[in-house]
């Protein structure tokens, strides 16, 4: 008879091990199959404390007075916050056909690497994914694969930006902001270099899966730039869709240059050299991170009220 999908066929050493050693290795057991509660454990505080720091230590309590009106920048604003965990369950959906309670703990993954660290999320999540034996053996290539083909659709964005704003931006940039952009896109083209060029030895998924993940995380990519210019056009209607997509190519690609210091500081006075309205611009940037940050928050406290119920009902149930 064969083994579940997902499931190990036992050995013969362990067919043949007698009962009480297979008794004296059950503390081992239990205390591997508590460590991926343990860490959830450590990163929902962890995410607490930083969501807790960010919210007060960026003057949270002036933001009511700057959230816009249109209700349609709050639609926006809404699928472009799930627009990350959304496409990773389409990923892992596809490669492990992982349930709707999964989404939950992308959604976790994203808050860890936003407030406590990052690719602290990867870590949960390949916790997450290691309490369900039979839907995964090993999910750490997986985890691993996808987290790379994330930066790396990234990077090729980047870059695709790049090779387009530079000849039409540069008389709008100083000569050492020239050469500080072109420097960010060696140093993010040299990052990528080393995966493909040993993406053989890297890489564990097959390379049909490879080249399906890296183009749902590009698709991710463009969405988001759609979906915050959208909701920043619904902000500010004054300024054209054109604009605000261009805007938002334009913050995507200052998020991922690495030689590039206070982003969206740097971002911000980018929009209002092109647009003016400097203060309604400022403050809708600073809305628009406000706003995820409140979000995180919400999340991590239901999460975390959540987690603490079902302890307790499994408690009482025993």
């Amino acid at each position: 008879m064969t083994s579940a999908p997902g499931m190990a066929d036992p050995s013969a050493a362990e067919r043949l091990m007698p009962v009480g050693d297979l008794a004296g290795l059950e503390p081992l057991r239990s205390i591997h199959s508590r460590w991926p509660a343990a860490i959830g454990a450590v990163l929902t505080i962890a995410m607490l404390y930083g969501l807790a720091q960010e919210l007060f230590g960026s003057g949270f309590d002036k933001l009511h007075h700057s959230l816009p009106n249109s209700p349609w920048f709050y639609l926006a604003f809404g699928l472009l916050y799930m627009s990350p965990p959304f496409f990773d369950f389409v990923i892992f959906r596809r490669l492990w056909g992982i349930p709707i309670a999964g989404l939950a703990a992308l959604m976790k993954k994203r808050i860890a690497n936003d407030v406590v660290l990052g690719y602290s999320g990867e870590a949960y999540f390949y916790a997450w994914a290691r309490t369900r034996a039979t839907m995964v053996a090993s999910p750490f290539g997986a985890v691993k694969d996808v987290s790379i083909l994330s930066a790396i659709a990234g990077n090729a964005i980047t870059l695709g930006m790049v090779a387009l704003a530079l000849p039409l931006g540069r008389g709008l940039l100083t000569p050492d902001q020239f050469k500080t952009a072109l420097g960010s896109a060696a140093i993010t083209l040299a990052i990528s270099l080393p995966f493909l060029l040993f993406s053989r030895r890297v890489f564990s998924l097959p390379r049909h899966q490879l080249w399906s993940v890296f183009g749902i995380h590009c698709l991710r990519l463009l969405c988001g730039s759609v979906l915050i210019a959208l909701a920043w056009h619904f902000a500010l209607p004054g300024v054209g869709l054109v604009m605000w997509l261009f805007l938002a190519a334009a913050r995507l690609l200052v998020s991922r240059l690495p030689l590039v210091p206070n982003k969206d500081l740097l971002f911000a006075n980018f929009a209002i050299l092109l647009i003016g309205q400097g203060q309604a611009v400022s403050e809708l940037v600073a809305v628009t991170a406000g706003l995820t940050l409140l979000v995180h928050a919400v999340l991590a406290v239901a999460f975390a009220v959540q987690a603490g119920a079902g302890a307790w009902f499994r408690r009482a149930r025993a």
